[in-house]
């Protein structure tokens, strides 16, 4: 019977860090399409932010979102963009607890301003298991590059859509 206990202990391991990709996914999603409602559901709420190096701190559901919601990111003249995170390094700490790092690649166009932005960093995450669900406890990231450019300076360049 020890050998089916593990087997099963190795499932529920694995369906929890499935279960936090997946959390990572939707926040991007939402991040990316300004789904500030949905957004809101992937956080606990007393989750905190650190993002860009620290510079962004941010304590509690609300003040994230509203923070997001007034940033760049949203408005007439917002940035579009998109996010991505790849190799996940998930380390469950606990049976309600756990960790991640995540590469991010992040390609910010902001329209009315005629610039770029790329940024390469690394997430640090923490999530907790609430009620069965994995939420982000805290999120940020720590810029390896970033990198801008006027995009007048190439005039070929157009956004065809966005």
């Amino acid at each position: 019977m020890a050998e089916l206990a593990e087997l099963e202990a190795r499932i529920a391991a694995l369906e929890d860090i499935e279960a936090i990709k997946r959390l990572k996914y939707k926040y991007l999603r939402c991040l990316d399409t300004k789904q500030w409602d949905e957004m809101a559901t992937t956080f606990a709420p007393d989750a905190t932010t650190d993002y860009s190096d620290g510079e962004l701190r941010f304590s509690g559901r609300d003040a994230i979102i509203r923070f997001l919601k007034d940033s760049a990111l949203a408005g007439p003249s917002a940035m579009v963009g998109v996010h991505h995170v790849h190799h996940p390094e998930i380390e469950l700490t606990s049976a309600t607890t756990a960790k991640g790092t995540w590469a991010l690649y992040n390609y910010l166009l902001h329209k009315s301003a005629h610039t770029g932005l790329r940024i390469c960093a690394y997430y640090h995450d923490e999530y907790v298991k609430s009620a069965g669900h994995w939420l982000i406890k805290s999120t940020g990231y720590r810029r390896i590059f970033e990198e801008s450019w006027d995009r007048k300076d190439t005039p070929s360049l157009k956004i065809v859509k966005a």
